[in-house]
């Protein structure tokens, strides 16, 4: 294979791998308007702060596939780990690692009361937080398939 073929190559499966974010992002912000809209579980405030960071990315990341621009990586990833801080951060006050008095939803709904949970151990908060680390790992990896063997 000669270097052009190698970095279209890399570039297919740059393309995939943000392919697959996309669908994440999708699918967690179809997911969470389920559980809002249609179940009408409560929303809490760190729920709303992550779903700031996920919404965008459902329009930001198709837009970077037709045509293909590995770029927008530079400009998801701030949400991503955004997004990701917020989750753990969640996870942690729903663990009660996190003091009462360092929690941000003092009025409203807690945001340290469960609402789902699948499988005895995945709560809102954990799917959350796999979601953005899933986003996170495949745009690392869409950027470094793109960026690899380039020279």
């Amino acid at each position: 294979m000669n270097n052009k073929n190698i970095a279209s190559a890399n570039n297919n499966q740059s393309w995939n791998l943000l392919f697959f974010a996309w669908i994440l992002a999708t699918s967690g912000t179809l997911i969470s308007l389920f559980f809002s809209e249609i179940v009408q579980l409560p929303v809490c405030v760190l729920c709303w702060y992550q779903r700031i960071a996920l919404y965008p990315l459902v329009i930001m990341l198709p837009l970077a596939l037709f045509p293909f621009d590995v770029k927008i990586i530079r400009y998801a990833s701030p949400l991503v780990l955004l997004g990701w801080f917020v989750a753990l951060f969640h996870v942690l006050v729903v663990a009660g690692l996190i003091p009462e008095g360092v929690q941000p939803c003092v009025q409203g709904i807690p945001c340290s009361e469960t609402h789902f949970t699948l499988l005895g151990f995945l709560n809102i908060p954990v799917m959350s937080l796999l979601t953005f680390s899933l986003i996170a790992l495949l745009l690392f990896l869409s950027k470094k398939q793109c960026t690899q063997n380039t020279y």
